[in-house]
This record gives C-alpha cells, sequence and structure tokens, in this order.
C-alpha cells in the first residue's frame, strides 16, 4: 500500500502550498475512524473511545508563537529551505492552527489510544475510566502524512492542546520539557541511535500554564513549588508513531471480543503498521499468519539494537512502559528521560521509574514490552498452531539476541573484537568504585593512553577512592595494561593504533546532553534569549566531532559536584 508512491520531490520545498502537495494521510484513508468522532475534530473533554484506529482533533493554537529553532539537518533531510521555518503559514501549522492551511491538506489532526502495560502486567487504573478506553495521546496529536523523495513521514505536534485521551489535563507542553525533546531527538540522530527527529520549536510569547516544579538548587525528589511557565510547540517526526501500547489495546479488544471488530481491527494495525514500518523486510505475498511471524523477528531484532544503542552512548528512557515503546524500533517519548554522568547500573533519571526501568535493566524492560507486542499478535495466530510456536520461539529466543547485542556494543566501546567478560566485570567494578564519568571515560580510553593519568580526568574519585588512591590507581593500571594487551595496542596487529582509536571515537562519544547542561539553556530561553540553545543544538548534533577548545572546556567536563541531586538538574517526577 505504502510502496512506489507517486508524490516524490527533489527540489526544496520552499512554500506550504509545495509542502501540501506532498501530503499523503494513510492512517487516517486506510484505519477505522472512531465512530463516536467528531468531522471537525472538536473533540477534547477526556471521553471513552470504544473502538477505531484513531479519533479525528483539532489542535488548540498556542497564542502569539514565536520561533526559537528548527532542526537543520532534518530540514535538509526533508529537502525544506531554512528559511520555511520563520514564515507565516508553516509556524500557524506547527504551532497548532490548521485553519487556513491549503488543499489537500486537512483541518484536523488526529489521536490514538493504547492501552499501558508496566514490565509485562497490564493496567488499566490510569485510565479515568477505570476501562482502558480512555488511555492514550493525551497531549499529541498528529497534523500531516507527507511522502518526501519516496519515504513517508508523519508529523506530530507535543502539547497542541487536550484530546478526548487528556484525563483532565490542559494538553500543553511548557518550554522546559520542549526544549529537553527538541535537543534530545536530534541529538539522538546525531549519535547513530535510532530515534524520532524534531522539526521545529515554536514557543507562545503569551500564553502560560501552572506546573508543579522544583525551586532553585531544590534536592527533593517531587516538584516542591508551583511556577508558571511558557507554553511551546515542538513536532517530532517518524514514519508512524504506532506504539507497542497501541498494538497491546487493539490485542486485547480482539482477546476479549469487546466488539464485533475487534479482531478485524487487530488485523488492520498490525497490516499497517507493516505497511509503514516493516515493507522492505516482510514480503507482502506472504499469507497473514507468516507476516505476523516475521513482523516479530524483525521487531525483536531492532529492538535489542536499540536498547544495545541506549546503554552505548549512556541514555536512559526513564519511562519505558509499553505506551512509549515504538512498534518501528526507535526511541520514542523523550519525558524523563536522561543521560548518564556518574557510572550507575541503577541510574534512573525519573523518580518513579524505580529499578525496573534503571539504565542497566533497560534490556529486562525491553524483554517485557516484547512479551506484551507478542502478547498482542497472538488472537491473529489462533488457527495456526505452528505459527504460535514459532512465534513463542522467536519471543524466547529474546534475551539471548538482546545479550548478543550487548556483548558486541561493549566489545565496540572497549575496540575489542570480541566481548572479554572478564576484563569488562573488572572495569564495571572500577568505575562503580572509583565513581566515574561514563561519556568522559570511554572517550578518553579511545585515545589508546598508556598511564591512567588521562583516564582520571574522568573521575569523580569516591570517599574510597580518596582514602587510598594509590591503591586504586594500581588497579586501574593493571586493568589498563591487561586491556591494552587484549585490544592489541603493543602489538604488531593488523589494525593499527590509530584505526583503534578512530573506530572507537566512533562509538563513543565526546559529548553527551547531560541535564545540568540543559537547566541554563531553557532557563535563558524563558527569558527570550536561545543563543545558549542554538549553541547546545550546534554542539550536540556533532557529538564524535573535536569541536573548538572554547566549547570542549564548556561542555566537555565533569558534572560539578553540588549538582548532584539538584531536582530538574539531576532528576524528575514529571516531564510535562
Amino acid at each position: 500500500m505504502m510502496k512506489n508512491q507517486p508524490h516524490t520531490v527533489t527540489a526544496k520545498v520552499e512554500t506550504l502550498n509545495e509542502l501540501a502537495e506532498l501530503a499523503d494521510y494513510s492512517l487516517m484513508d486506510s484505519l477505522n475512524c472512531d465512530p463516536d468522532g467528531t468531522v471537525d475534530g472538536r473533540d477534547h473533554a477526556p471521553r471513552q473511545v470504544f473502538s477505531g484506529h484513531y479519533v479525528p482533533v483539532a489542535p488548540t493554537p498556542i497564542e502569539s508563537p514565536e520561533y526559537i529553532a528548527h532542526s537543520f539537518n532534518l530540514f535538509r533531510d526533508l529537502g525544506f529551505a531554512d528559511d520555511l521555518a520563520q514564515s507565516d503559514d508553516f509556524m500557524r501549522l506547527f504551532s497548532g492552527d490548521l485553519s487556513r492551511l491549503p488543499e489537500p491538506m486537512r483541518q484536523v489532526g488526529w489521536a490514538c489510544g493504547y492501552a499501558l502495560s508496566i514490565m509485562g502486567t497490564e493496567f488499566v487504573q490510569q485510565c479515568p475510566f477505570q476501562t482502558g478506553n480512555g488511555y492514550g495521546d493525551g497531549r499529541a496529536m498528529s497534523v500531516l502524512e507527507a511522502v518526501i523523495n519516496g519515504q513517508r513521514w508523519e508529523m506530530q505536534l507535543k502539547g497542541g492542546g487536550p484530546t478526548p485521551y487528556c484525563r483532565g489535563a490542559d494538553g500543553r507542553a511548557v518550554l522546559r520539557s520542549s526544549v529537553r525533546e527538541f535537543l534530545a531527538q536530534e541529538h539522538m540522530h546525531a549519535l547513530g541511535v535510532p530515534t524520532s527527529r524534531s522539526l521545529s520549536l515554536y514557543v507562545s510569547k503569551t500564553e502560560k500554564v501552572r506546573r508543579p516544579w522544583y525551586s532553585e538548587g531544590s534536592r527533593s525528589r517531587d516538584p516542591d513549588t508551583l511556577v508558571q511557565e511558557p507554553v511551546a510547540i515542538t513536532t517530532r517526526v517518524a514514519p508512524s508513531f504506532i506504539r507497542v501500547g497501541q498494538l497491546e489495546l487493539f490485542g486485547r479488544r480482539a482477546r476479549k471480543n469487546e466488539h464485533p471488530q475487534a479482531m478485524a481491527e487487530l488485523e488492520q494495525i498490525v497490516l499497517h503498521l507493516i505497511d509503514r514500518e516493516y515493507d522492505t523486510e516482510i514480503k507482502p505475498e506472504l499469507a497473514l499468519q507468516d507476516k505476523v511471524v516475521a513482523l516479530a523477528q524483525a521487531f525483536r531484532g531492532r529492538l535489542t539494537s536499540l536498547v544495545a544503542n541506549w546503554i552505548r552512548v549512556g541514555y536512559c528512557q526513564g519511562n519505558f512502559n509499553s505506551d512509549n515503546c515504538a512498534a518501528g524500533g526507535y526511541t520514542l517519548d523523550y519525558g524523563p528521560f536522561g543521560f548518564c554522568d556518574l557510572f550507575n547500573p541503577r541510574f534512573q533519571p525519573w523518580t518513579g521509574g524505580g529499578d525496573h526501568y534503571a539504565f542497566l535493566n533497560q534490556p529486562v524492560a525491553a524483554e517485557a514490552n516484547f512479551h506484551m507486542f507478542c502478547v498482542a499478535l497472538r488472537p491473529l495466530l489462533a488457527g495456526h498452531p505452528d505459527c504460535l510456536q514459532q512465534l513463542d520461539e522467536v519471543e524466547q529466543g529474546f534475551a539471548g539476541v538482546m545479550q548478543a547485542e550487548m556483548e558486541k556494543m561493549w566489545a565496540e566501546k572497549l575496540g575489542l573484537d570480541t566481548f572479554h567478560s572478564d576484563l569488562f566485570r573488572d572495569l564495571a567494578g572500577l568505575m562503580m568504585q572509583t565513581a566515574v564519568d561514563y561519556t568522559l571515560f570511554f572517550r578518553e580510553l579511545s585515545a589508546l593512553p598508556d598511564t591512567i593519568g588521562p583516564l582520571k580526568k574522568s573521575f569523580y574519585k569516591s570517599p574510597a577512592y580518596a582514602e587510598d588512591p594509590e591503591s586504586f590507581d594500581k588497579r586501574w593500571s593493571a586493568w589498563l595494561n591487561q586491556w591494552r594487551t587484549l585490544v592489541g595496542v603493543d602489538s604488531s596487529a593488523a589494525r593499527s593504533g590509530e584505526e583503534i582509536s578512530n573506530s572507537m571515537k566512533r562509538v563513543n562519544p565526546k559529548y553527551s546532553l547531560r541535564d545540568w547542561l540543559v537547566v541554563p539553556a531553557y532557563e535563558q530561553a524563558e527569558a527570550g534569549d536561545y543563543e545558549l540553545l542554538r549553541e547546545l543544538q550546534s554542539v550536540m548534533t556533532q557529538p564524535y566531532a573535536e569541536q573548538s577548545q572554547q566549547i570542549e572546556e564548556k561542555y566537555y567536563r565533569l558534572k560539578p559536584l553540588e549538582l548532584f541531586g539538584v531536582g530538574g538538574a539531576s532528576h524528575y517526577s514529571c516531564s510535562s
């Protein structure tokens, strides 16, 4: 259905009219609308949605939008002229006003429901009706699908006002969280991690909302004050925004036969996912049951690779529920995420996330989400026991595939041809006992030091280290010598030292989007000063590059000790 689309472009898109020519609303045109939805999309109060794949919703425009930033890299990839981002009609669209769009663009967007599971357990309590029929895109709504240079892109506003799934909230996103998401998506793309992308960021010059947040310097786990914050809209872009939780919703309905079309709607959403995300991997002539098994196998490969990449770059999703897990196998939701400063397997930026979503538990969390993905697919295989067995085998193989991806990743970070478990175990112990900065350590190691001196740039120096630095230094020196032998630095191996170093620097970034660097950027942005935000955007979209000395001194350094444990700079209780 999605292949060989007639609408393609090679020239620059310089006007909204030219973008309109590329519009192609596959989800709304091929899937089921909520039968209780409204034609005009004026559907903003919480209510139960019993069937259908989407609800038509008109966004609520932010007042007096002002341009802050756009992604130069994504605009280049899409063939958009940079000045399009500051044109009046483009700004209107991506700040929530669809009322004056050129045809064939549409004056309504769409929001989707999904189910929630946490570590493999189904939940309905988060739905205001305790049924699961009111949980979904509360403040995210898609406003456009376009086929550009043969690739389909969906564009989704974050903070465009309430939907039927808003659970009584205002549907707004504040500037603070919008800045974090805008910067993080493009940073992750530059890191080589599959992710949704950032298109644009606009802020209202007049509209504000009250949010719980942390007072300056607060070390409280939960916000301790209410603040007025500017509202903003960032637009995220991906081939689709289908979540594991979305498939779960339709899988649950089919399993329980909740309405006459339940099984058909599950089949439709699964085939739509394949068309949108897996059309090059799954042959269209396969029977449905074979497509389902192939989908599970393909998603397993993407999800295991994704999580290994997260850990490679020090990223923790924070809230890795099934509804925050993209069925296309990329990073979806930038809520209470964070990048490691101090290496800690239990690093968790979200105060509500617990150890189950902690940094090095993400492979286990991914396995739980994959289990729910397979549970959602099972009703489609009810009449095919051989395919059900194949699906079970794919699911049972997840842990082994995940382990292989992790070992491959650790070997690459360490410049090794193969994973060496003893070397890694000793390193992890030393890093924790010494208190080591995750990003700085691996980048310094990538320069192939012959003494531990350069590695000490990454040491926060734990109390244990401070008590007996000489003993620690001896252990580090012994580890470094063993590593240099295994990596072949001091031998006449096939790879030269320069080749080893370059390969390590390609997987060990120099710059990481740490929250304590982002805080001053969004604080200045609230005052109308966007210079620091734009500088961060430039630095963090070149994370592997050796940048200027000034940039290095500013961004390639240890986290100030006084910022550890500070709300907003180290942890979050919410992501609004």
